[in-house]
């Protein structure tokens, strides 16, 4: 990318961020702006973006286990909402052939089929991206959306294998030798360290497996997303996840110019688009639909589904695809490029504000509810406690350790990760799997019948914490509430909210350094040195 491409994409995602959307929404833009100005990305943008794509499907593979794929609720619903989909949007597309819109002139059912097929999909990119600024990731529904996000990948790739008119090589079938190299690689991370050495290797790992795919004729993205599942479920895979995290959203500003670079809007191109996004509610309304079916709760239904709220990525490699072989007119590229833009642009306020859209429709929602419950989503009591801790991690497992010293099991710890909570239970603590971002969470608990007298809020997200404690406030319990902070700014936001304590990590670390350190060596010794 040349500095005015950098620059453009700069200045429109600072615009959107200031707007309160997410700075893809300006990268888009900046393609489109870019593409008017006769700006043309070429083949190293192409790759830049190519490498965002691959590194993202390699960290969403460090995340996933594969058993959680043949979920019902996963595999059963990603299949059954594609089918469907498929067949319905099909035969809309077919009926508008028999309209004046010169684009569906010569669209017959075998390319209003693949056309659905491509408008099937949602948007892998977009929806990690909204997870991760939101610290969703591993929250129930994000590990739905996630879920479904692969199934429907696979799916994908194995189409564009198929339809690339030639078979794998032969040596395919060596790629199953790669199930040896888990413990040599994950051997060879540990002994990289924390630095450089790890973020090397966290760009090698999955640019060299997508390059041994592409060599025996399977897609290098499907070869960078199994290299991440071959090595998930260890401590040091969520480390080389964040390691690579920077690396892989400034690669992806590109994957996000390409899409505006693609081709430019005419009337035509963009009235169908228009066309096509309405079909996106009853996409959204079907997998909430399937999704309370399978038992799940209306949150974890309506917050998944509306992360699948786009088109995807994929359309526009399925169109390339197609108009290339001639089975389309490159319009339909347009069409493929303008549709995943306008419900990017879309999505990403409803994603933003998707709390207060469950907290407003949650008594309409909950009629689709069954009336059984999967085991891991079930509603929690947090019984007779003194003390909770909200949010597990680093500075939460501290804080955990050190009450639990003075209260002994009348301390909880609540995660809503369940490899988390399950790593700790191991280890003795009383802790619970519960969002503290759930609607219905806080309407399970009655905190006004405990006798707790103190709440800390450690979770990574401001957002988290600052909606923790307005709940806290609603129920008029007497306890002292904690919190965590990182900026100035959100100290106040949190004290208007009712927190009484607010620790700002960033300055406070350095402060409890020194008392430690006073307090291990003592104060007139360390007055010596």
């Amino acid at each position: 990318m040349d500095i005015i491409m950098v620059l453009v994409a700069f200045i429109l995602g600072f615009l959107a961020k200031q707007f309160g959307l997410p700075p893809m929404l300006g990268f888009l833009a900046a393609g489109f702006v870019l593409n008017i100005l006769g700006i043309q990305g070429g083949e190293q943008l192409q790759e830049i973006a190519n490498a965002g794509v691959l590194l993202l499907l390699f960290s969403i593979g460090l995340k996933v286990r594969v058993r959680s794929l043949l979920k019902p609720e996963i595999l059963a619903a990603a299949s059954i909402h594609m089918i469907v989909t498929v067949a319905f949007l099909g035969t809309f597309i077919y009926l508008l052939s028999y309209t004046t819109l010169s684009v569906f002139s010569d669209i017959d059912w075998r390319l209003s089929l693949l056309i659905a097929f491509a408008l099937s999909f949602s948007s892998t990119v977009f929806t990690v991206k909204v997870m991760e600024e939101k610290g969703e990731m591993s929250s129930r529904h994000g590990q739905l959306a996630i879920g479904i996000l692969i199934v429907q990948d696979f799916i994908a790739v194995i189409f564009l294998t198929l339809s690339s008119g030639t078979m794998p090589s032969p040596w395919a079938i060596g790629l199953v030798s790669l199930l040896a190299l888990r413990q040599p690689i994950l051997a060879l991370m540990h002994r990289s360290g924390h630095g450089e050495l790890l973020v090397l290797l966290g760009l090698i790992l999955p640019i060299a497996t997508a390059s041994l795919f592409e060599l025996v004729g399977l897609k290098p993205d499907l070869g960078a997303l199994l290299m991440g599942m071959l090595l998930a479920g260890n401590a040091k895979t969520r480390e080389l996840a964040k390691v690579i995290l920077s690396f892989k959203d400034f690669l992806l500003v590109g994957f996000f110019l390409t899409i505006g670079l693609t081709s430019l809007p005419t009337l035509a191109t963009l009235s169908v688009s228009v066309l096509l996004v309405f079909v996106i509610p009853f996409k959204v309304a079907f997998f909430y639909l399937l999704f309370t079916r399978f038992k799940l709760r209306a949150r974890t239904s309506s917050l998944a589904s509306l992360s699948l709220a786009t088109y995807s990525e994929f359309g526009l490699i399925i169109g390339a695809l197609a108009a290339s072989k001639g089975w389309l007119s490159y319009d339909w590229l347009c069409i493929f490029a303008l549709s995943v833009s306008l419900t990017f642009i879309l999505a990403s306020p409803l994603n933003k504000a998707s709390y207060s859209i469950y907290s407003r429709l949650h008594e309409f929602l909950r009629r689709f509810e069954s009336k059984e419950r999967l085991p891991d989503d079930e509603l929690v009591s947090i019984g007779d406690v003194d003390g909770m801790v909200f949010g597990i991690g680093r500075v939460g497992a501290a804080a955990y350790e050190s009450l639990n010293k003075r209260y002994g099991k009348r301390i909880l710890g609540i995660d809503y990760d369940k490899e988390r909570v399950d790593y700790h239970i191991a280890k003795g603590f009383n802790i619970i799997q519960g969002d503290a971002i759930d609607y219905d969470f806080w309407e399970r608990v009655q905190l006004q019948k405990t006798n707790i007298k103190l709440v800390m809020l450690a979770m990574p997200s401001f957002e988290a914490n600052l909606y923790a404690a307005k709940r806290i406030q609603d129920r008029d319990i007497n306890a002292t509430i904690a919190a965590i902070a990182t900026f100035d700014d959100q100290i106040t936001l949190l004290k208007d909210a009712g927190v009484d304590l607010v620790f700002n990590v960033g300055k406070e670390a350095g402060k409890g350094f020194a008392d430690h350190i006073c307090e291990q060596m003592g104060h007139q010794r360390l007055v010596r040195i």
